[in-house]
């Protein structure tokens, strides 16, 4: 349960937080340089970071989240170990996912 609750978070927190980060992003990089700097100025502050690094694992856990409900949809996986094996699976992947990423763009 807490994993499909996570999931719609997620899916919501993207929807609203992630979408306008995107479209802050893509309006400073149309509207010039200064524009663009300023959107890196705070993207690369400590706080930019959290939130960027929560945008990304927020995704990396709605996508190892909705991999999890498609089995689920197949037909698979309802068992009540394997349902929180990949329950637990889910939200390991998503950590692991995040982790790696911001180690490579920050690395």
């Amino acid at each position: 349960m807490r994993v499909s609750i996570l999931h719609r978070v997620t899916g919501n927190g993207l929807a609203v937080g992630g979408l306008g980060v995107l479209l802050w992003w893509l309006g400073a990089m149309v509207s010039g340089p200064e524009a663009y700097a300023t959107f890196t100025g705070h993207a690369s502050a400590w706080y930019g970071i959290v939130v960027l690094v929560g945008i990304s694992w927020a995704f990396f856990n709605h996508m190892a989240s909705g991999i999890r409900h498609f089995v689920l949809d197949i037909g698979a996986g309802f068992e009540l170990n394997a349902n929180r094996v990949g329950s637990i699976l889910s939200i390991v992947i998503g950590v692991a996912l995040t982790a790696g990423f911001w180690a490579l763009v920050l690395g």
